[in-house]
């Protein structure tokens, strides 16, 4: 990928109109570093797609050729993106339609919106929009999207990864050279990834608020109650995935990166200083400029040392990872720019630099207090959170019947509007974190997964959370807390609908997952969402 690409959600920044990278790059072209700050919205749908008549998972085959004509009969301009001969993606103006670790994990990244005022309505435009033609697509393998954070009855063993994951390089690093248990994964887990703009002078508070109010997020957006036909003991146990992958890993760090920190981080120069240094291990870096962390050629470094090791070095020998021939590498800023992807948190600190500075001048401002925030807003940084605790969740028969047309309109956008929420009202959401305590927080985190709403501690903390996200909303954009709103009103997330299903079908889970597709299928935004036609 060339050193200029163009702007998706999980970057927040760029242009609206502008075209898309690989889904969940923070590859954008900068905005110039004059510029000031302009809040954006964005959000990434991950997607599981089941047979429409059995309900088994069903990785795509004729989607993306399916896809591009719908968009091309649109009139937008599309390319479809291969790996080998193998469709894997669809670039648009407006999105970047994708995958995620497996075939059956589908990944649309938005191009960002402007904030403020409007903006939910505007990035519900565009994701109501996407999902219609993602629903209309998957009508040429014969299949569906279910409303489901992971699938409840998909094998992880070592035929299914080896036919449904994505073959990109960076999996083969994952597994062979760092010791991932990778295919833990493999059964669709998906995240709703609410994206969300902060100014750099804000950009920690709001991610050390971000990573301590998960457990509130985890409980409203609950939708993982089963894995391998079974129920799983939680109602999000998309969530127990990080340490079944890191548990094992080779390095020590990697763990560390998914584990709740024991403290707020203090400034930018902290939280990099956790993440990139002593105690971690640089992940396998790129021969060339690039924000395309799944695809690029890497090189592993020999002697496994962490980023800030290397960038404090003149050049550092490793191997490429693709051919393994000897290759020498030299420490560039982009290189810091490009690890950002390193840590499994709550939530993830994404920023792209639209003038990176020289290598001395960024590793200087690290070693001072408050360094890097002056040096990212020099350089024209800008600065979003990621979530990553919201499972995916999208409007069915069920939540419709239950909730009615604004719960089932809101269900996407929730996630997004209740971090828009915090973040705007960002003093008070910090002073939950102080009156809650950075520990005591922490420890709801398995109670959320478990238990959600059911735990009494956690119910008040999204009721504590939801007024202070509310209260960081115009009225405009309040409506899209609505699904939240009724997931608390109602003690019951969609975990709890779709294992009330689950549990009053009879016969094996194959018959049971059938049974699963009239209420829980994802209904087409047409059914709730006025301005698209049903089909």
């Amino acid at each position: 990928m060339k050193a200029r690409t163009r702007p998706t959600s999980s970057s927040c920044s760029g242009k609206p109109a502008g075209g898309l990278p690989a889904a969940g790059a923070a590859a954008i072209p900068p905005l110039p570093a004059d510029a000031g700050y302009t809040p954006r919205l964005g959000l990434e749908m991950e997607m599981v797609t089941a047979h429409s008549r059995t309900g088994a998972s069903q990785p795509v085959s004729a989607y993306f050729p399916a896809l591009l004509r719908i968009k091309q009969a649109r009139g937008l301009d599309c390319a479809l993106q291969r790996i080998g001969r193998r469709a894997v993606g669809v670039r648009t103006p407006t999105a970047d339609c994708g995958l995620d670790n497996g075939y059956n994990l589908l990944e649309t990244a938005l191009a960002p919106v402007h904030g403020g005022k409007g903006g939910l309505d505007r990035l519900a435009a565009q994701a109501f929009q996407e999902l219609a033609d993602t629903l209309e697509a998957l009508e040429a393998d014969d299949a569906l999207i279910l409303n489901a954070s992971q699938h409840p009855c998909c094998g992880r063993d070592a035929a299914w990864y080896g036919k449904v994951c994505v073959p990109r390089p960076i999996y083969r690093e994952l597994r062979e050279h760092r010791g991932w248990h990778h295919w833990e994964g493999i059964d669709a887990k998906a995240q709703n990834g609410a994206n969300t703009s902060v100014p750099v002078e804000r950009a920690v508070r709001a991610l050390n608020a971000a990573i301590a109010l998960a457990p509130a997020s985890i409980a409203l957006f609950a939708n993982s109650p089963l894995e391998s036909g079974m129920h799983a003991g939680c109602k999000e146990h998309r969530m127990t995935l990080w340490p079944r992958v890191f548990g094992p890993a080779r390095f020590a760090g990697d763990l560390k990166l998914c584990t709740y920190p024991a403290r707020p981080f203090t400034d930018l120069g902290d939280f990099f200083h956790w993440m990139f240094g002593p105690g971690t291990v640089t992940r396998g870096l790129p021969l060339e400029h690039s924000y395309d962390y799944k695809s690029v050629p890497t090189v592993l470094l020999d002697g496994d040392p962490c980023l800030l090791q290397f960038l404090q070095a003149g050049r550092w020998p490793g191997k490429r990872l693709d051919d393994g021939r000897k290759a020498w590498l030299k420490p560039h800023a982009r290189h810091f720019e490009y690890s950002q992807i390193g840590q499994f948190l709550d939530a993830r600190l994404r920023y792209r630099l639209a003038d990176p500075p020289p290598l001395g001048e960024l590793l200087r401002a690290w070693r001072s207090d408050g360094g890097l925030e002056a040096l990212f807003e020099a350089c024209g940084a800008q600065v979003y959170i990621e979530a990553r605790a919201p499972g995916a969740g999208y409007a069915d028969a069920c939540l419709l019947q239950e909730g009615g047309v604004e719960a089932a309109r809101s269900m996407l956008l929730a996630p997004t509007a209740l971090q828009a929420g915090l973040i705007n009202n960002l003093d008070a959401a910090w002073g939950l974190v102080r009156d809650w305590g950075w520990d005591a927080l922490g420890a709801l985190r398995q109670p959320a997964m478990r238990a959600g709403l059911d735990d009494g501690r956690v119910r008040a903390l999204c009721a504590d959370v939801l007024a202070v996200a509310r209260a960081g909303l115009d009225a405009q954009d309040a409506p899209w807390l609505a699904y939240a709103d009724f997931v608390l009103d109602s003690g019951r997330a969609a975990a709890d609908r779709l294992l009330d299903t689950w549990n009053s079908a009879r016969g094996a889970p194959r018959e049971r997952l059938a049974a699963l597709l009239p209420r829980h299928a994802a209904l087409h935004p047409g059914c709730y969402y006025a301005a698209l036609s049903r089909p």
